[in-house]
């Protein structure tokens, strides 16, 4: 059975450069985190199978996620990955250790169990509201902004709240900026899951998805990531200034600036724009650089 790790590399991008820069607790905690919310993600996406099929799975998943220690549950989980919802061979080994992360997450810190399956639990009961409301195709209704800024929320506005409330409870010192970081943790979410809408509207226009809105300019959406990360921005620098550790200062300032490099390109070369490999690991170098300064100041 792969680990925890080998499943985050086969299963993320900017994530599984991002989470292993967190220190210990937090970064496993984070990373089954992610799994739980890719599980979700896979089985609300089920390319291969009818809306209702994929309705049904995300209930049996909350029905997991709402038990006190789910890796005692028995789920119809075989039937997840044994009815090939997905033509992703690496999203299908993630459905076949359903039982491996589901263990992993019963063996955390309580605290951080609970913050963990109460965020994944929104997160797979606003697909399944999504899905409900989908169109005839199985796919998101989105017919303005708002639809797009709710849709969002769901998939990554919960994780910003998700990570926002592991920082808190792993770095206690963090108390008194606990409000200017929840403020501010669902636009860091977001701003990053607009770069990859937008990223990947040619890939998704050509799989019949369709996540910006008709009749609202491109331009509209690119000004609300902009607008998005920089709330992430001004997250970074409160966590910077109210004393996190260096680890979680680099995981949030890679992700963010490389989702603003990103769409920089996006707004110069259009759809399917990416951030050359030299230029990521040079913004990887940067934020280790800083994190590391971080740390040692505060020795």
């Amino acid at each position: 059975m792969p680990t925890t790790e080998e499943l985050l590399e086969k299963t993320s991008r900017t994530f599984a450069l991002a989470i292993p820069l967190l220190p210990e607790p937090t970064r496993n905690c984070t990373a089954l985190a992610y799994l739980l919310f890719r599980i979700a993600d896979t089985l609300e996406d089920g390319e291969a199978w009818p809306t209702a099929r994929r309705i049904a799975a995300l209930d049996e998943l909350c029905e997991v996620l709402r038990a006190e220690r789910p890796d005692a549950a028995r789920p119809s989980w075989e039937g997840w990955w044994r009815g090939v919802p997905t033509r992703n061979a690496s999203y299908l080994e993630l459905l076949r250790a359903v039982p491996q992360i589901l263990g992993e997450v019963g063996a955390l810190d309580a605290g951080q169990r609970r913050i963990v399956l109460a965020h994944a639990l929104r997160t797979a009961e606003g697909m399944r509201d999504i899905l409900g409301q989908a169109d005839e195709r199985g796919h998101a209704r989105i017919l303005g902004i708002d639809d797009l800024r709710h849709y969002c929320y769901v998939v990554a506005g919960i994780v910003g709240e998700l990570l926002t409330a592991l920082f808190l409870h792993d770095a206690p010192s963090l108390d008194r900026v606990a409000r200017d970081l929840e403020g501010r943790a669902r636009a860091f979410g977001e701003g990053l899951q607009l770069v990859n809408i937008l990223k990947d509207e040619a890939v998704d226009a050509d799989e019949g998805r369709r996540y910006l809105p008709a009749g609202v300019p491109r331009e509209r959406v690119l000004a609300l990531a902009r607008e998005d990360l920089r709330e992430a921005r001004a997250y970074i620098d409160v966590l910077r200034d109210g004393g996190a550790p260096g680890g979680f200062y680099a995981f949030t300032a890679l992700s963010e600036e490389l989702a603003e490099a990103t769409l920089d390109r996006l707004e110069r070369d259009g759809a399917g724009a990416k951030v050359p490999r030299g230029e990521v690991f040079a913004i990887l170098e940067r934020v280790q650089r800083t994190a590391a300064e971080l740390d040692a100041s505060r020795a």
